[in-house]
């Protein structure tokens, strides 16, 4: 999961120009302006990472996907990805493309 960690940390790192990363307790915040990507620190099976992106413009995959608005959480965003391999860190690059377009 750490390997996973840091290839997330590249990718958002690498979207474009004044992306800046700011370490919090709970989570990592990705910002041009504002936040648009939020990273959970690694857990054992899966790497959460929340969005900014609107849930009702996505389709949303069990298991992969999921809408959080109005639930209690670290971060910042109303779309949860579960990243557990690097074909998911793959599937979820638009995903975070259309989160920094939105910032």
């Amino acid at each position: 999961m750490a390997e996973l960690a840091e290839a997330v940390d590249e990718e958002l790192l690498g979207l474009g120009d004044g992306v800046t990363r700011v370490r919090r307790k709970q989570y990592t915040a990705y910002q041009r302006l504002r936040n648009f990507a939020c990273v959970c620190p690694p857990q054992q099976t899966n790497l959460l990472v929340y969005l900014k992106a609107d849930p009702k413009k996505v389709d949303l995959i069990p298991g992969f996907t999921r809408d959080v608005t109005g639930l209690g959480r670290h971060g910042t965003g109303n779309l949860e990805v579960q990243l557990r391999t690097e074909k998911d860190l793959e599937r979820a690059q638009d995903l975070f493309r259309a989160s920094y377009a939105a910032a």
